[in-house]
């Protein structure tokens, strides 16, 4: 009846797990208890679960991270604590099957459920207000995608709980992932969370491949659109090419798995190396999946706070798409110790330098642009310096670990694993913090607060060099990863540093929850009734902060690059030579417009699917049977559900800009 679920799955035995497992369980009730109590089911219900508004579901992936990131970063630290006492005859306090679980977790957790989310959402708030659109291309598959990754993020949670999870490392080699070697559940939580996760990124992928390339505004041609649309398009092509690649080799590894076959095992003609190089297929452009929309990030923050046109903007959309191509040929550097010859690894170290290249560009780009510039030092512009610092250092080291022979020495050490930090943490995570911080009046009417933002960045920039410093230095030393206890006592003072650096970044995670409770707190002191409160130069500033649903009560026309400081600027020279003319000159024509209604497709799916994974984890057929049908019958119903659509009338559409002022009906 339950298939290979038993009491035993509940881990009685382990006060860490149990512990953690029962304050998570009590933090949720309180929190469900608290919205039953004020009532707000109603409106989460239709404002927020069923939304399939763009900026609504975008904000919800952002929460999402957020959660993620305090549940994946309490792992590091577990980790760093571990390696800072377990020296000579100290066990530390983590036993090494719990160990293992929980690096893998964290590296699982910190791809897929923290930068996918943060990079993802805040594509979907940006993209079609920077396009000039109303919505993406399929509204209610956005939804969908994001339910389908909150069901991935709950089952991976699960784990925690009920069974255990992979002690295999993020990316489950096999043969250690297979059967005969992890003949538990970990490994299976681990693929199909990320199955069904995966199938929402590839949606996603599709839809915001679609909404770039066929829903732009008028006027806005290809090489038009801001620097931040064109590194989405990059990054979901790649999401539409490689996740695919991940789609497949899991379901290979599952057929293994579940079935007896051997595609990765030494019986029957099976190969390990088979399934890494095609999880690095997918592994490394997933790296430039989530930077390329932080470099796009990072073009908008620079060039907005330098009051200066983004410099080199044609190499800028150059250096992307490069980027975008190269990042299929260089996965190998991944495994040059795997044994392929010279001649390979040869050609891979060269394809690994060679994307370099347009990476530097970007920079020196950057640079030029805040040269000679009227430069704000706001929050985002912290950032964006300290990700400039950072990144750099992190790719030198990768161009060094680009050379084969350097990399035999440094394989599998801790200075590779300070390299990848110091690519993803300065590069992805300081990029959705800058982000973030941007766009976050837009989304809400207010800004953040600017000290506690700055006291963020330091504690993140500050904490990541103690942190990861040390790693070269253990790197070279000889320390490797995925240790739970070393010998040599000359390790120790290194790995104490790196815990007291986790620990200052941990704080910067607090101050960032602190910041915005106080922002919130504060927010009739810091509204923004302008639209437009860092004098932006993109059309998503020509909004009313935060946008009605329908973004714009005016389709926007474009007329070059910049096309929102365009406007403000030919607006200022009109009102100089008459008002009247102005106004009469761009007086807004109002029309009907369609908008699509919210939907419960999305949530109802990602429901059905959180039991069809528990199902296919635990081997209880029926509940795989019956949830897939139910499935399937949401999607029946959405297909024969005609009311799809509502009308905002010309009417309100006039009112809602006369009661927000601004540039963006004259757009």
């Amino acid at each position: 009846m339950l298939g290979k679920l038993t009491w035993a799955a509940i881990p009685f035995d382990q006060p860490i797990p149990l512990v953690t497992s029962i304050v998570m369980i009590c933090g949720i009730l309180a929190v469900l208890t608290l919205v039953t109590i004020r009532g707000w089911w109603p409106y989460l219900w239709n404002e927020w679960i069923k939304s399939t508004d763009h900026k609504r579901i975008g904000v919800m992936y952002m929460v999402l991270g957020l959660v993620m990131l305090v549940r994946g970063f309490a792992d590091a630290l577990m980790m760093r604590a571990q390696l800072a006492l377990a020296q000579g005859s100290s066990p530390g306090f983590l036993p090494p099957e719990h160990y293992d679980q929980i690096f893998s977790a964290h590296g699982t957790i910190m791809i897929f459920f923290v930068a996918m989310p943060f990079v993802i959402g805040l594509m979907n708030f940006a993209v079609p207000l920077q396009l000039g659109v109303r919505d993406v291309a399929f509204p209610v598959l956005n939804s969908v995608s994001f339910w389908l990754t909150a069901s991935g993020v709950l089952l991976v949670n699960l784990s925690l709980f009920i069974g255990e999870f992979a002690r295999t490392g993020w990316l489950v080699y096999p043969p250690l992932s297979e059967l005969a070697y992890s003949p538990g559940v970990g490994v299976d939580y681990y693929l199909w969370s990320l199955q069904i996760s995966g199938l929402g990124t590839l949606l996603a992928g599709i839809n915001f491949t679609t909404t770039i390339l066929k829903m732009r505004a008028p006027g806005m041609s290809y090489l038009r659109m801001p620097v931040f649309c064109w590194t989405a398009l990059a990054s979901n092509l790649l999401i539409v090419a490689a996740f695919p690649i991940l789609t497949a080799t899991f379901a290979l590894l599952l057929l293994d798995r579940y079935c007896g076959f051997h595609f990765f095992t030494p019986d029957l003609g099976g190969n390990a190396m088979m399934y890494i190089n095609l999880i690095w297929c997918w592994g490394h452009p997933e790296v430039y999946i989530l930077i390329l929309p932080c470099f796009g990030i990072f073009s908008e923050v620079i060039s907005t706070f330098s009051g200066k046109p983004l410099f080199g903007y044609h190499s800028m959309v150059v250096a992307t798409m490069a980027i975008c191509v190269l990042s299929f040929i260089v996965w190998l550097h991944h495994f040059f110790t795997m044994g392929a010859g010279a001649d390979v690894n040869g050609f891979f170290g060269v394809a690994t330098m060679i994307i370099a290249v347009p990476t530097g560009v970007k920079i020196f780009n950057w640079l030029f642009t805040m040269y000679g510039g009227s430069i704000r030092f706001t929050v985002p512009v912290y950032w964006s310096i300290g990700f400039m610092v950072t990144f750099v250092i992190g790719g030198l080291t990768g161009v060094l670990l680009a050379v084969p022979t350097a990399d035999f020495v440094l394989h599998n050490s801790l200075f590779l694993i300070a390299h990848f930090h110091n690519v993803i943490i300065g590069g992805v995570v300081f990029g959705v913090m800058a982000g973030y911080n941007y766009w976050f009046p837009k989304a809400f009417g207010f800004t953040l607060d600017e000290a506690l933002g700055k006291a963020v960045f330091l504690c993140w920039f500050v904490g990541f060099i103690l942190a990861f410093a040390p790693m070269y230095a253990l790197g070279l030393m000889g320390a490797t990863r995925r240790m739970q206890h070393y010998a040599d006592p000359s390790w120790q003072p290194y790995m104490i540093v790196a815990l007291c650096g986790a620990v200052l970044i941990f704080a910067g995670i607090a101050l960032t929850i602190v910041q915005l409770a106080w922002s919130i707190w504060t927010r009739d002191r810091r509204r923004d009734t302008t639209g437009d409160p860092w004098d932006g130069r993109t059309l998503e500033w020509g909004t009313a902060s935060p946008p009605p649903s329908w973004n714009f009560a005016v389709e926007p026309h474009v007329h070059g690059i910049d096309a929102f400081w365009a406007v403000k600027h030919k607006g200022k020279e009109l009102h100089k030579v008459s008002e009247s003319r102005y106004e009469a000159v761009h007086k807004p024509h109002y029309e009907t417009i369609h908008m699509p209604r919210s939907s419960p497709v999305g949530f109802i799916s990602a429901f059905f699917a959180v039991f069809l994974g528990f199902g296919l984890i635990w081997h209880i057929w029926w509940l795989v049977i019956a949830t897939f049908l139910c499935c399937i019958g949401v999607l029946l119903w959405h297909a024969w559900n005609t009311d799809r659509d509502m009308n905002i009338s010309a009417a309100e559409l006039e009112e809602f800009d006369r009661q927000h002022p601004g540039l963006g009906a004259q757009l």
